[in-house]
């Protein structure tokens, strides 16, 4: 059984000088071995081999899907952490094909999914259950092979193992408790970023970072959309505002 995307393009009629909209902008992630349903009709399973197929007055282009169709599917906890901040934070380490992370607060496995696409491999760290099993599932979905998940305490050095680590990310409620578990992981050089809902745990974080860490800055990403439509030109009314502060130290010293 494979997968197929399936996306319909917005339809519009003249009326009066205007265009009025009689069907919205679909997507499906659907099995290619079975009909699928959709309010206009039936798309046939034979009809998936084709690029495109018509119901009735509707046009589905069928598409192979790529990664980040299948990861916008996986199954996720209250809250992950969202793409806007993943971007930032790969752009802001340098994280690339070489770089192995060390990921605290697996939560639903999403930021290690997204990163495992990236570098060479991602250790993940949770006390949660129910987190890692989620997790294992969504790798699963995904076949993703290098995820490395733990279940331990990231905030009691002891037991934790690795070395040379590129880059340490947390994503936990009280991350100035690990500071000392970066300092034991990190390689040289290496990245210590902090994912934090508020400012209190920001300031927190970075009042915990000893000499060993060059503090670098906290940034907050705020994702504006806009509609380009004919003579429509403004703002969504819905933007993605605050999510969380980024945090980003640097390893100075052994």
């Amino acid at each position: 059984m494979g997968k197929k995307l399936l996306i319909k393009k917005e339809r519009k009629v003249d009326a009066e000088g205007r265009k009025i909209v009689i069907s919205r902008f679909e997507k499906h992630l659907i099995n290619d071995d079975k009909d699928f349903n959709t309010q206009f009709g039936v798309i046939k399973k034979n009809n998936l081999k084709k690029s495109s197929v018509k119901v009735g007055k509707e046009e589905f282009f069928v598409l192979e899907p790529s990664f980040i169709d299948y990861y916008k599917q996986i199954k996720r906890l209250a809250q992950i952490i969202t793409l806007k901040d993943i971007g930032a934070i790969i752009a802001n380490t340098g994280i690339n094909k070489d770089s192995i992370v060390l990921d605290a607060g697996t939560g639903s496995g999403g930021l290690a999914c997204f990163l495992a696409m990236i570098v060479k491999k991602v250790i993940s760290y949770d006390i949660n259950d129910k987190h890692l099993e989620i997790a294992k599932k969504n790798i699963k979905t995904l076949n993703i092979k290098n995820i490395e998940l733990k279940k331990r305490d990231i905030f009691n050095n002891k037991n934790i193992k690795e070395k040379n680590i590129n880059i340490f990310i947390l994503d936990v409620t009280e991350p100035w408790k690990a500071v000392n578990t970066a300092e034991k992981v990190l390689k040289l050089g290496g990245f210590l970023v902090s994912y934090s809902p508020n400012i209190n745990q920001v300031e927190r974080f970075v009042k915990a970072l000893t000499d060993k860490f060059l503090y670098e800055r906290t940034i907050e990403v705020i994702e504006r959309e806009w509609a380009v439509k004919e003579k429509v030109l403004r703002p969504r009314m819905k933007d993605i505002g605050h999510t969380g502060f980024l945090t980003f130290a640097r390893k100075i010293k052994n």
